[in-house]
């Protein structure tokens, strides 16, 4: 893509590992995925996300000459600040692309959630945020012209499969991390972008569930077994390889520009 900037790319150790439980849980230290960073940084600015009648609070980070954007779902108990979803995040910033993570509940919501875990299952609202955001970010003049990937992680890869489903002109890509695609149900038939869906070895149930999202994705996409990693990809090398995966997703789909994209824009 011209003008598209590639620096280094992070480097990564470790071979892999598997997956469990479907909450995002926040941990109570930093994870140790083997992700080691460069020590670029990429400072990211709070925005608000218009979604709706929700306003969420974001973080969007921007290289000089970004190849794509990639918004980010978070999973369920989680927020923006997911320690695992941020250091992806801080990879494919390296890697030349923007990231917007966000909050998929407004804050008063948060609180009823944390009493109730009754929001954080709610698919629909979820994916109706997720699909704000992507008309947000299209409406955005830093990042209308960019193309536009998702990223998923446990019942957010529902949400993210919902928005590439409302928005299939939009959506480039989608890669889901520890995903639940079966909660996205029949609107699992309309997604048009390729699919990456990445789970754990040691997780027999999400792998099947992913087979059969694999199966039902119209556009096709990819299953990849991370062995011996857990659901959070805590293990040494397994959030490395999540990395690896995602950022290689987006470099092959978000590099070129949506097809009809230049005749819309003119």
């Amino acid at each position: 893509m011209s003008g598209c900037r590639r620096p280094p790319r992070p480097a990564v150790s470790g071979a892999v590992a598997g997956v469990a439980l479907f909450h995002e849980m926040p941990p109570a230290s930093e994870p140790q995925g083997g992700v080691e960073m460069n020590r670029s940084t990429y400072a990211a600015q709070s925005v608000e996300v218009s979604a709706g009648d929700a306003r969420l609070d974001g973080d969007l980070a921007l290289p000089d000459g970004a190849c794509g954007v990639v918004a980010f779902a978070h999973g369920s108990g989680s927020s923006r600040r997911s320690p695992r979803n941020r250091q992806v995040a801080a990879a494919l910033n390296a890697a030349g692309f923007g990231t917007l993570l966000f909050d998929l509940l407004t804050p008063q919501e948060a609180l009823i959630d944390e009493r109730t875990a009754e929001l954080r299952f709610d698919i629909a609202l979820l994916g109706r945020r997720m699909t704000g955001a992507v008309d947000w970010l299209r409406a955005e003049p830093e990042t209308h012209a960019l193309p536009l990937g998702l990223f998923g992680a446990s019942t957010g890869a529902a949400a993210a499969l919902l928005a590439a489903a409302d928005r299939p002109e939009a959506v480039a890509a989608v890669v889901s991390r520890g995903g639940r695609p079966d909660l996205a149900g029949a609107a699992i038939d309309r997604v048009r972008a390729p699919v990456l869906l990445i789970v754990g070895g040691n997780d027999p149930v999400v792998i099947e569930l992913n087979r059969q999202a694999q199966a039902a994705l119209p556009a096709g996409a990819d299953l990849r077994i991370v062995p011996g990693a857990t659901h959070l990809f805590e293990e040494p090398g397994a959030l490395a390889e999540v990395v690896r995966l995602a950022a290689d997703w987006f470099d092959r789909h978000l590099a070129a520009p949506r097809p009809g994209r230049e005749e819309r824009e003119r």
